[in-house]
Formats: C-alpha cells, sequence, structure tokens
C-alpha cells in the first residue's frame, strides 16, 4: 500500500509538473494578454508606479464600439453593493462579495473620487481609489498595497480600447501558493476578466446605440 501511495504521488508530482510547464510555455502570455495587442501590452499606463515590482502583470483589452463617455459610467459604479463586476455574479458570491451586475447605469454611485474606499465584499480586500482622469483612467490599489487595477480608456475614432491591468505582489507565497496561483488563479482570473471586459462591452454599446449619450 505504501508502495502504491508513493507511485500515485510521484504520478501526482509528475502531472503537476507537466502541467506547469506547458502552460507556462504555451499558454501563459496569451492568459495574461487576452485582447491586448503586444503594445498594449508593453505600454505603460497610469498606476503602473504604484507597484513597480509586481511579481504578475496581466493587461487584457477589447474594442468597444462606442465613445470613452458611453464606457466610463459603468466603470465608476463598479463595486461591491453598487454595480457589481459584471461577470459571474454567482462566482463572486461564492465568497460572499455582494456582487450584483447592474444593467442600468445606478446615479446615487456616479461620484465616484480620488480616496474613496471600495470594499469587496465583507472578507475581500479594500481598494483605493489612486488615480481618477475622466473617460480615460480609473486605477484603484488594494489597502495592503499588493494588487493594483488599472482601467485605461482610449478613443480609437468612434471605438474605445479599453484596457484593464493587474498588477500583483504575493511576497507571503510559498512554493506551494505559487503553484496554485500559476495554475488555477491565473486561468480563473482570465475567465472572469474576460467577463467583465465584454459584459461592459455589452452595456456600452447599447447605452450608446440607444442614444443616450
Amino acid at each position: 500500500m505504501d508502495g502504491a501511495l508513493k507511485s500515485s504521488a510521484r504520478i501526482g508530482l509528475l502531472t503537476v509538473g507537466i502541467a506547469a510547464v506547458t502552460y507556462s510555455l504555451l499558454l501563459r502570455r496569451w492568459c495574461l494578454t487576452w485582447g491586448a495587442t503586444a503594445e498594449e501590452a508593453e505600454r505603460a499606463l497610469l498606476g503602473d508606479g504604484l507597484l513597480p515590482d509586481a511579481g504578475l502583470v496581466a493587461t487584457r483589452a477589447v474594442t468597444i464600439d462606442a465613445p470613452p463617455a458611453a464606457v466610463w459610467p459603468w466603470l465608476v459604479q463598479m463595486g461591491s453593493g453598487r454595480g457589481g463586476a459584471y461577470t459571474y455574479d454567482w462566482i463572486e458570491n461564492l465568497f460572499s462579495l455582494d456582487m450584483h451586475s447592474a444593467d442600468v447605469i445606478l446615479p446615487q454611485f456616479q461620484n465616484l473620487k480620488i480616496g474613496d474606499i471600495l470594499p469587496l465584499g465583507t472578507t475581500g480586500p479594500r481598494m483605493r481609489v489612486e488615480v481618477m482622469e475622466p473617460e480615460q483612467a480609473l486605477v484603484f490599489r488594494s489597502e495592503d498595497g499588493n494588487w493594483v487595477w488599472a482601467f485605461s480608456l482610449r478613443p480609437e475614432g468612434e471605438e474605445t480600447r479599453f484596457i484593464s491591468r493587474n498588477r500583483i505582489s504575493t511576497p507571503e507565497a510559498g512554493p506551494l501558493g505559487r503553484l496554485v496561483n500559476l495554475l488555477i488563479m491565473e486561468p480563473g482570473s482570465l475567465i472572469m476578466e474576460r467577463k467583465m471586459l465584454l459584459g461592459i462591452k455589452e452595456r456600452a454599446e447599447r447605452l450608446a446605440h440607444a442614444g443616450w449619450l
């Protein structure tokens, strides 16, 4: 029995090792730069200097067939107990994040300003607004300083390139924690953020095409 357990453990470790190498070599860059051009992934954005030595940088983007003015209201109302995150609410709420993605503009949450604190549920990190340039850039930083989330809106004719960049540091993570981040958290973040980007895209385009602006 001991021999069988040891053999199973070796097979398990080998499988994890193969998965880590395969993901790192073939899929990781795509996962961390989904939708972004090579230039966008390398471009400096407002907020980069808030966490210059981040261990993880993910830059993802989408083209929205609407001007920045149609995107901005959805951004400033994001958050727990506010406009939600426009992603999979049921997954967010498994972690008690109180996310309920709005399909309308909520006037009561349109007065966001630098210094405001947005909690992510009752147990998640608290995010402080660090940079705010209306219809151009919005940057949050966690109170512990280990997470910076920046949004950039770049007009291109009648469209908008909507760029989201996460900079994350995990100074306390050990080998197992880093492996979990690599194989679970990174792909998981793509699933959630892709849904968010497309959710904002759909809402902004609907707003613009309805003649709201």
